[in-house]
C-alpha cells in the first residue's frame, strides 16, 4: 500500500518502537533512544553511551551527559578571577581564563608582590607575599610652631619660619622660639620647648614675666 495514503502508518511505527520512544535533536548533538536498548548520543564525530560525559568540540564551555532520554548539556560557568590578579592567560583548550599571578589590591589599585607604594602622603605600604597590602600610617607630632605649612608629597607639616608661639591667648602676636623675647618694654616672654610640660600637647602660648612697678615708657626696649 502507498505509504503516503496510509494514515495508520505513524501508529504502526509508534507501536513498533514502543510507548515512550522519541527522537530528540539539539544543536550540534543528535540524541535518540530506542526501546529495549541503552540510549546513545552522537557528538564530535563519536557515539556516547548513557552515563558518559563529554565536551562539545565546537563549544569548549559546553559539557553534556548522555542519558537514556538524550543529551543534557549545560554551559560551564567560569568563577570570578581574584580582584588582585595581575596576569590572566587564555588557553585555546580551556573554557575559562586562568589567573597566573596574584598581587595585592588596595583601594582599587593592583600592586606586584613585594612592591612598596605610597597611596597617600601619610601612608607607606608593602604588598606582602600572601597577597595582602600592609600599611603604616604616619603619626605626626604636634608642630613646633603656630603656623605650620603642608607641602606636597609630605605627610606632616613643616615650620618654615622655625619654632614659634603666641605671646598670649589673644593669639595676635607671634614670637620666635629659643631665647626670651621682650614683647614690650616691661614684658619678656619665652616659647615653650620640648622640655616644658604641655609642649607635646600643643601648648603654643609663651610664658611671660613682667617687671615690677614698670610701665611701658620706663621699661627696656
Amino acid at each position: 500500500m502507498d505509504v503516503h495514503g496510509d494514515v495508520a502508518a505513524p501508529r504502526r511505527l509508534s507501536a513498533w518502537l514502543g510507548v515512550g520512544a522519541f527522537l530528540l535533536c539539539v544543536p550540534c548533538v543528535l540524541c535518540f533512544s530506542v526501546a529495549g536498548q541503552d540510549g546513545t548520543c552522537e557528538a564530535n564525530g563519536s557515539v556516547y553511551y548513557a552515563g558518559e560525559w563529554y565536551f562539545l568540540d565546537s563549544e569548549h564551555c559546553t559539557q553534556c551527559e548522555c542519558t537514556v532520554e538524550g543529551a543534557v548539556c549545560a554551559r560551564t560557568e567560569c568563577t570570578a578571577l581574584p580582584a588582585a590578579c595581575i596576569h590572566v592567560s587564555h588557553y585555546p583548550s580551556d573554557c575559562c581564563p586562568r589567573c597566573e599571578r596574584i598581587g595585592c589590591e588596595h583601594r582599587g589599585e593592583v600592586y606586584e608582590l613585594g612592591q612598596h607604594f605610597q597611596p597617600s602622603e601619610c601612608e607607606q605600604c608593602t604588598c606582602d607575599n600572601d597577597g595582602i597590602a600592609r600599611c603604616l600610617v604616619a603619626d605626626c607630632s604636634p608642630p613646633a610652631c603656630v603656623n605650620p605649612v603642608f607641602q606636597t608629597g609630605k605627610c606632616c607639616p613643616d615650620c618654615k619660619d622655625g619654632p614659634n608661639c603666641y605671646v598670649d591667648d589673644s593669639r595676635t602676636q607671634i614670637i620666635p622660639g629659643g631665647e626670651a623675647v621682650w614683647v614690650d618694654s616691661c614684658t619678656k616672654c619665652r616659647c615653650h620647648d620640648s622640655h616644658d610640660a604641655g609642649y607635646w600637647e600643643g601648648n603654643r602660648v609663651a610664658t611671660c614675666t613682667h617687671l615690677r612697678n614698670c610701665t611701658v615708657s620706663e621699661g627696656k626696649n
